[in-house]
């Protein structure tokens, strides 16, 4: 999962209240679709920092609470607020995370590229943008060996 560390950082997670906090506003239908539909209670998730000087994964979460309606898209004084959202058929959706840990370095994306074993990730394909993206056990292990 990435957020722009000027948004929201790994730190500020290590912050909240019971290092919890809902993954709200994300605003594109394939990741709603993995927050809502592939996202179980218990996985743990890579927290990764974009558009920065160093964008690369920083940390460890777990997801606490599987995919709901992101009520920020019903709020017309929220940054995330989607007029078109409806209550009855929710459009977006958030999961709840928790802090894990930080990473004992940053895995830099450039890092991450430089890796012909992490060729199909979908992290370092060309032209994507998504700030949520599956990926699979073996691609999990590997990334965190590097750390």
């Amino acid at each position: 999962m990435k957020s722009e560390p000027d948004t929201f950082s790994i730190d500020d997670l290590y912050n909240r209240p019971e290092r919890t906090e809902p993954w709200d506003g994300v605003r594109n239908y394939q990741a709603r679709n993995m927050m809502r539909d592939s996202m179980k209670l218990g996985d743990w998730v890579f927290f990764y920092h974009s558009n920065c000087s160093e964008p690369g994964i920083v940390g460890i979460m777990e997801v606490i609470k599987e995919g709901y309606p992101d009520i920020t898209a019903f709020d017309p004084d929220d940054k995330h607020f989607d007029p078109k959202s409806d209550l009855n058929q929710p459009r977006w959706y958030r999961v709840d995370v928790r802090y894990i840990r930080h990473l004992s370095r940053t895995i830099s994306l450039k890092e991450l590229k430089d890796k012909t074993e992490l060729a199909d990730l979908a992290l370092v394909k060309r032209g994507n943008r998504l700030s949520i993206m599956p990926i699979s056990q073996w691609q999990w292990d590997f990334i965190l060996a590097l750390a």
